[in-house]
């Protein structure tokens, strides 16, 4: 694997696969460029050196070309971000795109159209009818498999170099995420500086341990974070469990819960995961006291009460202070800290303190020297709310990919660029 640092991309033409999957307005406005701006290093290092740069991006889920879901709207603010032009072509491979590649000079940049308007990239098969039979299903899916590898060297045919800067799809195995790297050696094919962070950020989390360790897994299912949780009962000192999932654990242990939300047909695997943390010698911390509210609204009435006598009619929102203070202390004395997934209903200003106080103990730790890694779209969007991503050590843009790599599960695009 090359090293982008050391890499010197004058006349060469470079496929990035980075990660602009920015939301958009109605009006078509991108109402948070933070992953545009995290690619920027990468692709100023590629323009910088002469390179000669082709972009790709996917932009959601379409099911076909898709003009709302198209990259040409994303041009002008790439454009002004990078302080030069960029070329857009409505393809992402064909004689078009292979026209406008040649075309490219020293320093130039093309951005490619969004690559899942094709189904060859994700390697999904598209249109089948309900009524498809197995058989037709088999049919369907080798044929697109085949398809994608085409697309894959279609899209490789385009450069002479690879760059994969989205780590935010490094769990995909898609044409450009993972399959277009097998046709570059590896002097050719490397990490741009999102996703070199990205693994190094894992890295430090789970290899390089400075302990304690305390991880605090949040969000409203403890079946999203099954295998997550599992995997670091072997690795951290303290597990911090809160977010709506903690209802489940609370019932499963015979509290109540009034009206809050609750996994009924997991309260046998949070039992056992109580007693899995027991046997490993790992301090699982649950929420003693909970913001309840008689409605989900901001402006509903609301009260602190012990997590596990919530009554009835009303639900937990938020955690409460004597938590707060127990969760705190534990954050503040850790080495190496990791968050996923908000503490409470963090987008209503009423039950956000929870989340926010949470968040600054984070910091403080940060502040004496631990290493804190913060991912998972609702934690990244709670420390971008309380304005403090400056102050922890890494906020991560992936959150599928860190979710599996925290699972200990490896990612097709960091092992495409590995072999």
């Amino acid at each position: 694997m090359a090293i982008i640092e050391n890499f010197n991309f004058k006349g060469k033409k470079t496929f990035v696969r980075v990660d602009f999957n920015v939301p958009l307005d109605e009006h078509f406005n991108i109402t948070d460029d933070t992953r545009m701006r995290a690619a920027l290093p990468t692709l100023n290092k590629i323009l910088n050196d002469g390179g000669r740069l082709i972009v790709g991006s996917h932009l959601g889920r379409p099911k076909g070309v898709s003009d709302a879901l198209s990259l040409s709207h994303i041009v002008e603010h790439l454009s002004k971000l990078l302080g030069r032009p960029v070329k857009f072509v409505k393809d992402s491979v064909g004689p078009a795109v292979e026209a406008e590649v040649e075309a490219l000079k020293e320093g130039e940049i093309l951005l490619l159209e969004n690559l899942r308007f094709y189904a060859e990239e994700e390697g999904k098969p598209r249109g089948l009818k309900e009524d498809a039979t197995d058989e037709e299903k088999a049919a369907a899916k080798k044929e697109i498999k085949a398809k994608q590898k085409e697309f894959a060297k279609a899209l490789a045919d385009l450069a002479d170099v690879y760059v994969n800067d989205a780590f935010g799809t490094a769990h995909r195995a898609h044409a450009s995420t993972a399959l277009m790297a097998d046709h570059f050696d590896k002097d050719h094919k490397m990490f741009g500086f999102l996703m070199g962070k990205e693994v190094e950020a894992v890295r430090n989390v789970l290899d390089n341990i400075k302990r304690p360790f305390t991880a605090i897994m949040g969000g409203s299912k403890v079946s999203s974070k099954i295998g997550i949780i599992e995997n670091l009962l072997d690795k951290v000192d303290n597990l911090i469990v809160c977010g709506g999932m903690t209802n489940t654990f609370t019932k499963a242990r015979g509290g109540e819960i009034g009206n809050s939300i609750v996994e009924l047909d997991k309260l046998d695997v949070a039992l056992a995961i109580l007693e899995k943390a027991k046997a490993k010698g790992v301090n699982l911390l649950l929420p003693v006291d909970s913001v309840v509210a008689d409605d989900f609204s901001n402006d509903a009435k609301h009260q602190v009460v012990k997590s596990n006598e919530i009554p009835a009619g009303w639900e937990g929102m938020d955690i409460g202070p004597e938590t707060r203070k127990m969760f705190g202390k534990v954050i503040e004395e850790s080495k190496t800290i990791l968050w996923n997934g908000p503490c409470g209903v963090f987008e209503m200003d009423t039950f956000a303190e929870g989340s926010r106080e949470v968040a600054l103990s984070i910091v403080e730790a940060t502040k004496k020297g631990a290493f804190s890694l913060i991912g998972g779209g609702d934690s990244v969007a709670c420390v971008n709310k309380f304005d403090l991503a400056d102050q922890v050590s890494y906020v991560s843009t992936g959150g599928g990919a860190l979710l599996e790599a925290i699972e200990g599960i490896e990612l097709p695009g960091i092992a495409a660029i590995n072999k």
